[in-house]
This record gives C-alpha cells, sequence and structure tokens, in this order.
C-alpha cells in the first residue's frame, strides 16, 4: 500500500513539473542568447514572426523562437510586459491605439504611429518600428461582374446602387460605435437594402458563389486574390489606419542594438498586393508560414545592399 502511496505521489509531481513546463514563460528561456517573438493565430501574424525571426537569425549572432496562437493583441502585449517576449511581430497602429492605449482612434496614418511610437516608448520602454508597409484593415469587396455592373471603384461609387445590394458584414461591425456601421451610414450618406451579419471568415466564400453582393472583408487577406474579388476604395478615409509592425522591448535593444537593424530592413518592403499573396500561399496553397517567410527572404536576398 506505501509502495502504490509513493508511486502516486511520484506521478502527481511528475505530472505538476510537466505542466509547470509548459507555461509560456518558461517555455521561452532557451538561452541568454535566445529571443522569443510572438506571433499570432492568423497566417498573416505568423508568417511576420517567421520574417522577423530569419532577419534576425540572418543578420546577428541571436537565436530566436517565436510563440505563435496568442489570440489577441493583449495577449501578445502581455508577453511581452511580462517579459515572455522581447519582440511582438504582428501590431497594428489602430489596434493598438485603441486597445492597448485606450486612446481615441485617428483616421491620419501618420498621427496614429506617431502616437503609438510615443506612447508605447514612455508606457512600454518599447520602441514602435515602422510599418512594413501595409495597413490591414476592412475593405469593401465586390465580385469582377459587380464592378462592371455599377462601374465600382470606390465606396462614394455604391451610393446609387446601395439600395439595390445585399451585404454581408463581421457581426460585431454592425453595433460596433466608431467605425462601425452607424458611424458608416453618417460618413458615406447611404445604407444597404439589406446587411447581414455574419462570420469575417465567411464572407469571401459568399460573395464569390454569388450569396451576396458586397462584403466587408480584411484588405490583405489571401482570399481576396483566391476569389478574384474587387477591392473599393475608401475614398473618404472612413476606416482607421492599421499599419501593421513589429514592437521591441528597449531592454534588448540596449543589449543588442543590432537587432534593430536586422528588423527596419523589412520596413516598407512588404505592401499589400504582396502580403495577399504571402498569406494566399498559406491559407490556399497550404504552405506553412515559415517557409513563406523564408521563400520570400531569399528571393529578396534578405534586402541585403548591393556593394
Amino acid at each position: 500500500m506505501k509502495r502504490k502511496l509513493s508511486s502516486l505521489l511520484l506521478l502527481l509531481v511528475s505530472l505538476l513539473t510537466l505542466a509547470s513546463c509548459s507555461l509560456p514563460g518558461l517555455a521561452t528561456a532557451t538561452s541568454d542568447n535566445t529571443i522569443a517573438i510572438t506571433g499570432g493565430i492568423t497566417s498573416e501574424a505568423q508568417i511576420l514572426a517567421s520574417l522577423v525571426a530569419e532577419m534576425i537569425e540572418h543578420d546577428t549572432d541571436k537565436e530566436t523562437t517565436i510563440i505563435n496562437n496568442l489570440a489577441t493583441t493583449t495577449i501578445n502585449h502581455q508577453a511581452m510586459m511580462q517579459g515572455d517576449a522581447q519582440v511582438s511581430a504582428a501590431r497594428y497602429t489602430g489596434t493598438d491605439l485603441t486597445t492597448t492605449l485606450n486612446l481615441e482612434p485617428t483616421k491620419d496614418p501618420e498621427e496614429a504611429f506617431k502616437i503609438v511610437k510615443k506612447e508605447f516608448a514612455s508606457r512600454f520602454d518599447q520602441t514602435y518600428m515602422p510599418s512594413y508597409g501595409f495597413d490591414n484593415t476592412y475593405i469593401f469587396l465586390v465580385r469582377k461582374d459587380t464592378a462592371e455592373k455599377y462601374n465600382l471603384k470606390t465606396v462614394s461609387d455604391l451610393a446609387d446602387h446601395a439600395g439595390e445590394l445585399v451585404a454581408g458584414v463581421d457581426t460585431a461591425w454592425i453595433t460596433r460605435e466608431g467605425d462601425g456601421y452607424e458611424g458608416f451610414k453618417e460618413e458615406y450618406g447611404f445604407s444597404f437594402e439589406s446587411i447581414l451579419p455574419m462570420q469575417i471568415g465567411l464572407v469571401y466564400d459568399a460573395v464569390a458563389a454569388g450569396k451576396m453582393d458586397i462584403v466587408l472583408g480584411y484588405s490583405t487577406d489571401g482570399r481576396i486574390a483566391s476569389y478574384d474579388l474587387v477591392m473599393l476604395e475608401d475614398d473618404r478615409h472612413f476606416f482607421p489606419p492599421y499599419d501593421a509592425a513589429a514592437v521591441i522591448s528597449n531592454g534588448l535593444l540596449k543589449e543588442s542594438p543590432e537587432v534593430k537593424d536586422a528588423i527596419a530592413k523589412l520596413a516598407g518592403k512588404i505592401d499589400t498586393e504582396q502580403m495577399q499573396k504571402l498569406n494566399y500561399e498559406a491559407d490556399n496553397n497550404l504552405v506553412e508560414p515559415s517557409i513563406v517567410a523564408q521563400s520570400f527572404l531569399a528571393d529578396h536576398n534578405y534586402f541585403e545592399k548591393e556593394e
């Protein structure tokens, strides 16, 4: 009986030990030379994390580890603040402005970046890097036949035809304040004949299949290219800017300033069309995000300066 009890106690201790080792903070502490980078749950976030990791390992003597599947900006931010990560690869100015900093949104991209850069430095001792070059914001999408039928190029072009169109949008967008449907109607001066709430991931299939005339999606989603959809320009700049960038702990930069130079090489190198293509490779062609990143950097010689 004592032997059985001892065995059970040993098993319990072993399980508790294994459980403790699965905590994010412990999982990232592989060595003093390793930089932990947060990714996310989307292909885009994971591709960006791999791009940052590859650049760091290519240009410095540092090793990297990526923490993926962190579901929200808040969780990514907490990982940085707790020291579980030193770089957050997929941050968006509009989201950080309202969610992380709890400030009012702005429609001016330069102003948004100026605010987050200043506030992250003063509040969190972190450096907000320049944008990769793309803005992952909401975008209205239509099929080519719909665009040709109504001569649609901008959102304002919808004004004379919105009463005939059925729109599919993210459920939360209908009731969200600021850049939601009520604000949209006030800014653009029209509403749709019918607006149906649905999960954001389903809108692309719905419009491609003809179940919707117009949908609200994300500007860098690879399925835009998959279905050959037309993006309508937000000509009144209703949606706030969501420029994508990396955030770095200043503690890391004090020890290894070369990390900033490595990541800075990605600034302005990925426009919206390019990010769509990278997401397409992962989401449509099922290529691992890390492989997508490696191929992109190899094709561009890791953005090394020509001698």
